[in-house]
């Protein structure tokens, strides 16, 4: 399966690329759309379109996760990295595939283990895990650490769906006195809200 996380922003939006088999993550490439600063809007958002659109024809993703962003103090700029993210948002799109989107803090804790950790621990824990990596920058650094946070995250939906179901469990005939089995509550609440992230939302 191959995924691509995708850090979105006005001036440079990352991206990287991996394939995961298994448990095993392998990189395959990382990199950094541009747009021009001195450049109408709508110019730069079609310089981001299309070098994201180069960038799944080239390396044919099969999943794509974008990170989520703050609203920043500052409302212009809040407003232009929103478009960015929609964008980011829109190419997989139509390529026809699922988009996730997890918050930063979800990506550190998928990738460090907490959710506060700095740039510099989460670009450590992403050479870690893929071995041999160099960054093209650091947006696609970060980029790099959204694809590991959805294969870990997709890996643990796969485990808990491959498990007996909850609804099989309670459905089957007991024997007179036998004890029903406890409902798996939190892995359901988990899986659901994985499967709602999946869905790019309006």
């Amino acid at each position: 399966m191959r995924l691509i996380g995708i850090d979105p922003g006005l001036r440079n939006t990352g991206w990287g690329i991996i394939d995961m088999q298994g448990s095993h993550l392998c990189h395959v490439a990382n990199g950094t759309v541009q747009s021009d600063g001195t450049a109408a809007l709508a110019y730069r958002l079609l310089q981001l379109q299309l070098g994201l659109l180069g960038v799944f024809e080239e390396w044919r993703p099969e999943e794509a996760a974008v990170e989520e962003t703050f609203v920043n103090s500052n409302a212009t700029t809040t407003l232009a990295l929103g478009m960015a993210r929609g964008i980011a948002l829109l190419v997989p799109a139509q390529k026809g595939l699922s988009v996730a989107q997890y918050l930063p803090n979800k990506v550190k804790k998928a990738v460090v283990g907490a959710g506060h950790a700095q740039k510099e621990q989460v670009q450590m824990m992403v050479q870690r895990l893929l071995p041999g990596v160099t960054f093209a920058s650091a947006d696609a650094a970060d980029a790099l650490a959204v694809a590991i946070c959805h294969a870990h995250l997709r890996a643990s939906l796969a485990t808990w769906e491959a498990s007996p179901s909850t609804a099989d469990a309670a459905s089957a005939p007991l024997a007179t006195g036998q004890a029903r089995p406890a409902a798996k509550g939190k892995a359901s609440t988990a899986a659901q809200r994985y499967k709602r992230a999946l869905m790019v939302r309006s």
